[in-house]
């Protein structure tokens, strides 16, 4: 495995596993999967609802906690300065540790700036190694940055040969943000297990059109987080540091770049309203739950 430094000195792999929207069911065997192939970055999130079946895989792979690098992210109705860390201090105890290697806030919606205090309070206490976003576009991430006390060590973002994320690349370079990539085949909704460039260039190499793209990942600086729930597929994404694309290669996958998202805008005002409607159902949820249980 290959390793970049986060602007604070911390080693992050630059190749990690995904685990959303994997079934609860699933996901204690493929994290041990996924990490006696290799993995060492593990990326869960509070909102996929399998925090504590990720806690359960690293238990039974046996790996050590420390060679190991853990991420969850805070979802929004956890947004505020108080709740937010009520909410790691419960991933710690779903995640089985003591300590998180990166938490990031899922989205920049709500309270971001008193989630962001109690991420600062947390890293000074050592609870939590790094601290990031996701899904912050430019304008967000340089307020974030302006006014914070501690700039953002990642920003997780929807990237692939299709949505390049270029403009937002600028701006992580310039305040020193790494930059992670989710859905990084697209969650094949642009067909890009058989685009023809892809096609073409991975024969040259010996590799899969997903061996290309990881690759293509990691020689922009790019942290790449594929999922899969089937180990052969873990493997040979994690087979991706023994070639290297040429300059010609690169340019030609630059040419597929649409500029477009494969799903959806956060910045169309009724995704905010659609997230706002998600955060209340699940209150309301809740609410009735606890309701229930008091009867």
């Amino acid at each position: 495995m290959e390793y970049q430094q986060l602007s604070n000195g911390v080693q992050i792999p630059v190749l990690g596993y995904g685990v959303y929207q994997i079934p609860q069911e699933d996901t204690a065997r493929c994290v041990t999967d996924a990490l006696a192939c290799g993995y060492r970055l593990i990326d869960t999130a509070q909102s996929y609802f399998n925090e504590e079946q990720v806690g359960d895989g690293i238990k039974a792979s046996g790996v050590p906690r420390d060679e190991i690098f853990l991420t969850t992210k805070v979802w929004i109705e956890h947004y505020g300065h108080g709740p937010t860390r009520r909410s790691v201090e419960e991933s710690l105890r779903k995640l089985r540790t003591n300590y998180l290697d990166l938490v990031l806030l899922h989205q920049d919606f709500s309270d971001v700036y008193g989630a962001w205090q109690d991420l600062e309070d947390l890293l000074a206490e050592g609870t939590v190694r790094a601290i990031g976003v996701s899904n912050f576009m430019p304008d967000r991430l340089v307020d974030l940055c302006s006014f914070a006390n501690v700039r953002p060590m990642v920003n997780q973002i929807e990237t692939h040969p299709l949505y390049q994320r270029d403009e937002d690349r600028v701006w992580m370079a310039k305040y020193g943000i790494a930059h992670e990539a989710w859905a990084p085949f697209g969650e094949v909704r642009g067909g890009l297990f058989t685009n023809p460039v892809l096609e073409e260039i991975g024969p040259q190499h010996g590799k899969s059109p997903a061996q290309v793209i990881l690759r293509w990942d990691i020689q922009r600086g790019t942290i790449a987080l594929p999922k899969s729930v089937r180990r052969e597929r873990m493997e040979q994404n994690a087979d991706v540091f023994d070639f290297e694309l040429s300059e010609q290669d690169m340019a030609r996958i630059a040419d597929l770049d649409t500029k477009t998202s494969s799903f959806f805008s956060f910045r169309d005002p009724a995704m905010v309203e659609w997230f706002a409607h998600m955060v209340e159902e699940r209150k309301a949820g809740s609410v009735a739950a606890n309701e229930k249980k008091a009867w």
